[in-house]
């Protein structure tokens, strides 16, 4: 008899998983609670889809906080295969001049088409509007949302590519979790998500307002550059992403989270002390404007720094250099691009099988790994849903 499988999740990695299931002629079944698939990985295509990053791989996969968990299979599935792959769907890639790769037409949507064409084409049978309400060894109870019926359904493997918990109007809700012992998850946490300050009534004029190239970092951590956006809750950018690690193992420890900025990375604290002694025939104001410290950039010293400074040009120097913000926390998960935290490695085998329950596999971001943004989150999916899918032929082989 044909041997049955169930894929939970019409996103990314449970579209991966479906691909290498879908050459071995299994009965294959794709659940996705909402009307249609992949809807957080069109959302992330509506203003360029970045699928990856052309980066040397070993550079590439240092970006995980998982390396020794993921290398394997971010080797195997990298950005060279991923453009090859996006080729045999007749979607041309194309990298861009910070190495990240999108579609040449820069759509989610045309990609997604093209592979769901495929997968049906290849056998794969979807069922949108289906919520899994539960997991029991072999069996799931699904809630046909557009019939309002329950029914039971079994299945020699299931893999689970629900997702995480942010964006949840997209389908990733977390109520998966429920179906786990909790002992087997790490909680998550909100990650390439902005930070919080609470700012002073004077900061409201530059909101929305960037901090045009400025270097972050956090002690013990490596420094980045770019730019931020001064919020109404704190400071937003892909460069606060990238402190995201260091600032969540801050609060791991018990610890505030301390973020440090240099607001002149190109220049010393010997060429910042002269621009900015006092003079008596010029405004305070006019001084720092004449040294770059205007607009956003004065805002944020006038709030963070004491006033007795203001008028000590080597002080302010070193201040300016190393901007200690003291934050208060994150911005809610619901709001975050992605999530730290997921189903612990330890409850897996290398094969992403669930030691609990041998007929179900894990893939995507449901599982305990974080990267930033430009195409490492995408890449980490689309890699785990293939070792997902390859992990469920190589045990349904054995049985």
């Amino acid at each position: 008899m044909t041997k049955r499988i169930a894929i939970v999740g019409a996103g990314p990695a449970g579209l991966m998983a479906a691909e290498v299931l879908s050459q071995y002629g299994y009965e294959l079944h794709v659940y996705e609670q909402k009307p249609s698939a992949a809807r957080k990985f069109l959302m992330a295509g509506k203003t360029g889809l970045n699928i990856s990053h052309a980066e040397p791989i070993e550079q590439f996969i240092q970006r995980y906080d998982q390396v020794d968990w993921l290398a394997p299979w971010i080797k195997k599935w990298d950005a060279n295969w991923i453009q090859q792959w996006m080729q045999d769907l007749g979607i041309e890639p194309y990298i861009g001049s910070s190495g990240r790769v999108f579609p040449t037409e820069m759509k989610a949507a045309p990609l997604l088409r093209a592979w769901l064409k495929r997968l049906v084409e290849h056998g794969g049978q979807f069922h949108y509007r289906h919520q899994i309400t539960h997991l029991a060894k072999q069996q799931l109870t699904l809630n046909d949302l557009k019939q309002d019926r329950t029914f039971t359904e079994k299945f020699d493997a299931i893999v689970l590519a629900c997702g995480a918990v942010s964006w949840s109007r997209l389908g990733s809700d977390g109520k998966w979790q429920a179906w786990l012992d909790q002992n087997e998850i790490e909680p998550f946490q909100a990650s390439n998500a902005g930070v919080e300050y609470p700012w002073s009534t004077f900061m409201q004029p530059v909101f929305g307002q960037p901090l045009k190239r400025v270097e972050a970092w956090v002690e013990g951590a490596d420094k980045t550059m770019g730019d931020i956006v001064i919020s109404h809750y704190g400071l937003e950018s892909g460069l606060i992403y990238k402190q995201g690690r260091g600032l969540r193992a801050q609060v791991k420890a018990g610890q505030q989270m301390q973020l440090y900025l240099d607001l002149f990375p190109d220049q010393t604290i010997e060429q910042l002390t002269k621009k900015l002694q006092p003079s008596k025939k010029q405004s305070l104001a006019n001084i720092w404007r004449k040294a770059g410290l205007d607009g956003a950039k004065a805002a944020l010293v006038r709030e963070l720094v004491a006033k007795p400074i203001w008028q000590n040009a080597a002080e302010l120097a070193q201040k300016v250099k190393q901007l200690k913000i003291s934050l208060t926390g994150f911005r809610p998960i619901e709001e975050a691009i992605s999530c730290a935290g997921g189903v612990k490695q330890s409850s897996l085998t290398d094969q992403l099988q669930l030691k609990s329950n041998p007929h179900v596999f894990m893939c995507g971001e449901m599982l305990d790994w974080d990267a930033p943004t430009g195409g490492y989150l995408l890449t980490a999916c689309l890699a785990t849903g293939r070792a997902a899918g390859y992990g469920v032929h190589q045990y349904l082989s054995r049985t």
